[in-house]
C-alpha cells in the first residue's frame, strides 16, 4: 500500500490514513487504548464516528478527482498495549445510512 494522505482534516472530520492499494482506496481509522477493560479500540468507533469518517471521505474524494473513481474500503487499526489488529472492511458507507 502507498500512503496518499495522513491526518486529512475538513469540517466533517479527520481521516487518519488514506492509502492506495492498486485500484483501491483504503481509509484507515487508527484507535488505541492502553488497556481493554471496557471497550476495544475498534468498538469505540460508534455510528456517529462512522458517519463522520464517511463524510470526510466523500469530501476528500470531491477534492481529489483523480482518486474519485476508485472503490473505497474503510478499515480500522486497533491498538491495545502491544497488540495491533488491522480490521479490513470494518464498516461500510451503507452501514451509516
Amino acid at each position: 500500500m502507498q500512503l496518499v494522505a495522513r491526518n486529512f482534516r475538513c469540517r466533517s472530520g479527520e481521516l487518519d490514513l488514506i492509502m492506495r492499494s492498486d485500484d483501491l482506496l483504503v481509509v484507515v481509522e487508527v484507535r488505541s487504548r492502553s488497556h481493554d477493560r471496557h471497550l476495544s479500540p475498534s468498538d469505540s468507533i460508534d455510528r456517529r464516528k462512522q458517519v463522520k469518517i464517511v463524510r470526510a471521505t466523500e469530501y476528500f474524494l470531491a477534492r481529489h478527482a483523480a482518486l474519485a473513481h476508485l472503490p473505497v474500503r474503510l478499515d480500522v487499526i486497533s491498538i491495545t498495549g502491544d497488540q495491533i489488529d488491522w480490521i479490513p472492511d470494518a464498516f461500510t458507507a451503507e452501514d451509516c445510512l
